[in-house]
């Protein structure tokens, strides 16, 4: 059973959605930030990522810059930059690149849905960009970019929001800088509002796919307002935290690559010599490589690609974290060949997010930046499922999912 629950969003005017609506705070380098927003003053990026309006002498988690977030919302609020609506609703929010289209439910989900493991993980947070979230969603009293979710749509959901979009405009519709088309309509029926928390209630759970972080930012800034509260009902806005919820079958995840910057002492033929006690090797040239298919890899050393394949004879696990590609890539070569036994602390490792392609990986090597790269196949969705319901966490960087969400086309205040 999942709760959902409609709300009063500020929002982006419908003549500034574009300008306003900015990438996820985490997706952009500082000076990426800056110059993406040099031009634009409207930029949600100004509350998300607000350490832009400082020089670089100032730290992003001095405590000006949260209280800078704070006075940047309120000034988009009280300048009518962004609006409220006058009753609780529910949004869709379309994203469309190329022929890919995915329609999500924006709504505030449960905390304690979350707490009662009805909305599983499967990733686990840093401390540092936990405790980043909770001063940040504190600070502004507000969550800012919505929890990228995920669920097994058996429920109709999805064909219900086709028919509310096919009979009614949108808030917005815009193209972003990278391409991708974003469309948002509201839905403010309260008979479609009740039925679509009615079937949610046939839900057994919903999946965190991007944003742990900000999740469990929010269930802690939840959990201190309500030791803060005497008077705490569970019906306070905090208790709710902003996701938008996509039909697993929608839900595309890119492939999560990595560069190494050194060979551990090793020549590439001690390299290739190393790998051919676990894996079937074969020679691709200078084209490309893309694995096809789970547990092979494509390595990129010396100007040339070379095609990895697990020998069945390692495959044999009953543990679906043991069967994912990247614990494969972390534990049959990685650490024991390349001595990388930490992938979140060793500095000789680097993720490159398959939206860049193959050729970033080429140009890492080629500007002495890595000595060797290796990309690899997807995960699925399905495989994300069965790790969260079998309560267990995936390797870090395991997945990439795209097109992004939007931060600043939906605001949820905590009071």
């Amino acid at each position: 059973m999942v709760s959902i629950r409609p709300f009063k969003a500020f929002r982006p005017k419908s003549e500034l959605a574009e300008q306003t609506a900015a990438l996820p705070y985490d997706v952009v380098s500082t000076s990426e930030a800056k110059e993406l927003t040099k031009n634009n003053p409207y930029s949600f990026l100004r509350v998300d990522k607000a350490e832009i309006d400082f020089d670089e002498t100032v730290s992003p988690y001095d405590d000006k810059v949260y209280a800078y977030a704070k006075k940047n919302l309120e000034t988009f609020i009280r300048e009518g930059i962004l609006i409220q609506d006058d009753e609780h609703c529910f949004y869709i929010y379309q994203l469309q690149r190329l022929h890919h289209t995915q329609i999500g439910l924006v709504v505030c989900s449960s905390v304690q849905d979350y707490k009662d493991n009805y909305i599983k993980k499967h990733e686990l947070t840093r401390h540092a960009k936990e405790q980043d979230r909770i001063r940040h969603i504190d600070e502004t009293n507000a969550h800012v970019g919505p929890i990228f979710m995920t669920y097994h749509d058996n429920i109709g959901v999805n064909s219900l929001l086709k028919k509310w979009v096919a009979r009614h405009e949108t808030l917005y519709s815009f193209i972003a800088e990278d391409g991708v088309t974003h469309r948002v309509w509201k839905i403010d029926d309260l008979e479609t509002i009740s039925l679509l928390q009615a079937k949610f209630v046939d839900v057994s759970s919903v999946y965190i796919a991007d944003g742990h972080h900000r999740t469990e930012a929010a269930v802690k800034v939840a959990e201190k307002r309500r030791k803060q509260n005497p008077n705490h009902t569970g019906e306070e806005e905090y208790n709710f935290f902003l996701s938008v919820l996509f039909p697993q079958d929608q839900v595309q995840i890119l492939d999560y690559n990595r560069i190494v910057a050194t060979l551990n002492g090793m020549t590439v033929d001690r390299l290739i010599a190393k790998l051919a006690e676990r894996f079937q090797i074969r020679e691709v040239g200078r084209r490309s490589y893309r694995p096809d298919q789970k547990h092979t890899f494509g390595m990129y050393v010396n100007r040339k690609w070379y095609k990895l394949t697990v020998k069945e004879k390692d495959l044999h696990h009953t543990d679906p974290v043991k069967l994912l590609d990247a614990t494969i890539l972390q534990e049959m070569l990685l650490q024991p060949i390349l001595g990388i036994n930490d992938i979140r602390t060793d500095e000789r490792i680097d993720f490159i997010g398959g939206i860049r392609g193959l050729k970033a990986l080429e140009q890492a090597v080629h500007s002495g930046k890595a000595q060797v790269a290796f990309s690899l196949f997807p995960t699925s969705i399905a495989e994300l499922m069965t790790v969260s319901d079998a309560g267990k966490i995936m390797p870090p960087k395991s997945t990439w999912f795209e097109p992004k969400l939007r931060t600043g086309l939906f605001v949820h205040l905590l009071e």
